[in-house]
């Protein structure tokens, strides 16, 4: 757990967290998983190699899943993938879950790299676009948790756990939201742009499948999504850390700024970083990133490296 939700959990009691705690520890999970208030959600889907099998097989007590990729917390929208589903559809999901607006919510990826981290930092997201602040995230994920999943540090569950329904009514908060002509209004305004995907996509050596232009949008500086977790892995550095590697990358800490990738994936990690580990609420994320912005030929790229 980090600083700021320790403090919070003295103050508060070992039963509380704050709804402005991102993150919470294996104890707290351990402690507090099958609380009446609380709703632990397994995300776990193809991109780390998990599935509802996987759940089945094993999982925190109490946690119901919900497949990040295809449960329908993201659509397509405007012919672009991976955007955030209309709000109606995100509030019959999340009731279906047994989460009315009065519940703690905690998610679990699998924690093993940074990118599967990015599914619970984009549902972690989501959760804040509906207006929901009762949200964290299991730092380090399955992976802490269970630790050698033949012979399990801590109690794991098999089968089903189906909740009861509930209601959850949006209380949609856009702010937090960049849209294609937010981005565009921004351009050599000052504001900074802050590139997520792997500095070889950022560059123009390669692109995404369903990127039609390589390179990033002008301007942009590049916060590899593998810096912001310890060794690229299931877990987050420390605030103190993050602020060196902000720096790094030229990457203020405060302000107004935009965090993208190809499809708002990697971007939520940056924008979980920046707003609710280091405290920046002017931080937004572009949702439809470079593959909607590649696909706009009258909107600018800049490719570094050039290749035949």
């Amino acid at each position: 757990m980090n600083k700021l939700a320790i403090g919070l959990s003295l103050m508060l009691g070992a039963g509380a967290v704050n709804a402005s705690s991102p993150l919470v520890d294996v104890d707290w999970i351990k402690a507090h998983s099958c609380d009446t208030n609380v709703r632990v959600l397994d995300i776990r889907n193809r991109i780390d190699g998990g599935s509802k099998a996987t759940y089945l097989e094993g999982h925190i007590p109490c946690a119901v899943y919900s497949n990040y990729l295809s449960s329908g917390w993201r659509s397509k929208v405007d012919n672009v993938p991976g955007q955030l589903s209309p709000v109606e559809k995100l509030e019959g999901l999340i009731g279906s879950l047994g989460i009315d607006n009065g519940t703690h919510v905690v998610i679990y990826p699998a924690g093993k790299k940074a990118v599967d981290v990015g599914s619970a930092t984009r549902t972690y997201w989501t959760f804040k676009v509906l207006g929901h602040d009762n949200v964290s995230i299991l730092d380090g994920g399955w992976k802490a948790y269970v630790g050698n999943p033949k012979k399990p540090a801590n109690k794991v569950e098999t089968g089903n756990s189906i909740p009861g329904p509930k209601k959850f009514q949006a209380k949609p908060r856009m702010d937090i939201v960049a849209n294609k002509g937010d981005v565009a209004d921004m351009l050599g305004k000052g504001v900074p742009l802050v590139d997520l995907r792997p500095s070889d996509q950022y560059m123009g050596v390669n692109k995404h499948r369903k990127a039609k232009r390589a390179g990033t949008i002008p301007g942009a500086s590049n916060l590899p999504e593998s810096w912001v977790t310890k060794n690229g892995g299931g877990s987050f550095r420390s605030p103190a850390t993050l602020t060196e590697l902000y720096q790094v990358a030229a990457v203020p800490t405060s302000g107004k700024q935009i965090y993208f990738c190809n499809s708002g994936h990697w971007a939520s990690l940056g924008w979980f970083v920046s707003s609710e580990l280091l405290g920046n609420k002017d931080a937004k994320l572009y949702d439809g990133s470079i593959i909607e912005w590649s696909a706009d030929t009258a909107l600018p790229m800049e490719q570094q490296v050039k290749l035949n």
